[in-house]
């Protein structure tokens, strides 16, 4: 009896944890508000120096360059961007579980959160989507003034 107490007990605490992450990465919160986030271009700077990946990372910047669709497995909406500090990142946007960015032109502002993986190129962000089993952050992308996700 004790040990199912405590099972219970320590699924709570994990289900509030998790709550309390989903709603500090909201993208209508403070960026300040966000913990376990990297959310400036210098971040993302070092992270490509310092050949970081697996974590997360807001930042924002604008299109260089729209890719064809991938639509191979998993469809993904790609594009590069370049962040304020000239950085460039290509962009992966699951859009089998979010919506794409239809209107989506170079020379547009695109802010982002999201996982970022390292590669020679720059690097790229991805999980930038609601995880539909709940087990990775939520991401999103910002564009025009509207979210998707």
């Amino acid at each position: 009896m004790k040990k199912i107490l405590l099972i219970i007990i320590l699924a709570s605490i994990s289900i509030y944890e998790t709550a309390q992450q989903q709603k500090n990465t909201s993208p209508n919160n403070d960026s300040s508000q966000i913990k376990n986030t990297h959310n400036s271009s210098n971040s993302l700077q070092k992270a490509f120096k310092n050949r970081r990946s697996d974590f997360q990372i807001q930042d924002g910047g604008t299109v260089i360059k729209n890719l064809p669709d991938d639509l191979k497995g998993s469809r993904h909406q790609k594009f590069i961007l370049k962040n304020n500090t000239g950085e460039t990142v290509l962009v992966a946007h699951n859009i089998d579980l979010a919506p794409k960015i239809k209107s989506l032109k170079e020379g547009d502002r695109v802010d982002f959160y999201g996982e970022y993986e390292w590669n020679p190129r720059g690097g790229v962000v991805h999980w930038t989507h609601n995880d539909p089993k709940g087990r990775h952050i939520s991401g999103w992308l910002k564009h025009k003034g509207k979210t998707y996700q």
